[in-house]
């Protein structure tokens, strides 16, 4: 399945079913097949998403330094390399000039 989030503001954005399911479950909303974001709510998601990729960064720092404090080697790169940082900026940018234009998020209508 994919997820296909539009909007009048923007163009479309296409993400896999996982990577979809994961950003909204992290701004609170049902990861259903169809749904609607309202624009009022996109200052609470920016903040939400901002909040998990800092946390994911932080984990990944930590894993790190104990890797290395154990004497074990860090691997980088890899399927996992592949950041929520990187999967929900093109989301997080959506949900600004969403946000700027006051128009509405839906996915799967």
């Amino acid at each position: 399945m994919l997820y296909k989030f539009k909007s009048k503001a923007t163009g479309d954005l296409i993400m896999l079913e996982p990577n979809g399911r994961r950003v909204l479950q992290i701004i609170g909303k049902d990861p259903a097949p169809k749904g609607i974001l309202l624009a009022a709510d996109m200052p609470a998601a920016i903040r939400a998403l901002e909040a998990a990729i800092e946390r994911e960064e932080a984990d990944q720092r930590a894993a790190a330094e104990a890797a290395r404090a154990e004497g074990r080697e860090v691997r980088t790169g890899g399927e996992e390399s592949v950041s929520l940082r990187q999967r929900a900026k093109p989301f997080i940018d959506m949900l600004r000039r969403c946000q700027a234009a006051g128009q509405d998020i839906v996915w799967g209508v």
